[in-house]
């Protein structure tokens, strides 16, 4: 096993944060000079898109409750696939617009909580 092998091990391994991953993307948009293609608009409407494709994956397939038992491992890592690139444009979205997506995710599911609660039995 050599280097570039064990490098995939060990980030597979690792957890990353949202700041991680908005980092990462930023140093990946200047190292292209993508940010100038980078405003919330061309943002959005590129994660719209992806979103189509994550669709696509599951229009045909029907409902299959709850996991993916019946797929094949290339069907999950395509589907793997896609999510991260939603993921990765909201990500970057939020970035863009000044918005601490962690913060605002936890901020969202306890206003959730709050809104929604529990049914007693």
């Amino acid at each position: 096993m050599g280097g570039e092998d064990e490098k995939v091990v060990e980030q597979k391994e690792m957890e990353i944060s949202l700041k991680d991953l908005s980092k990462k993307l930023e140093e990946f948009a200047q190292a292209r000079d993508w940010e100038r293609y980078h405003s919330p608009r061309n943002l959005l409407l590129a994660m719209v898109g992806e979103v189509g494709e994550l669709s696509e994956i599951f229009q045909w397939r029907g409902e299959v409750g709850k996991g993916l038992p019946n797929w094949e491992e290339s069907d999950k890592e395509h589907l793997g696939e896609e999510l991260s690139d939603v993921l990765l444009y909201l990500i970057r979205l939020a970035d863009i617009c000044g918005i601490d997506l962690g913060d605002a995710a936890t901020k969202k599911i306890v206003k959730n909580a709050v809104k929604y609660p529990p049914k007693a039995f």
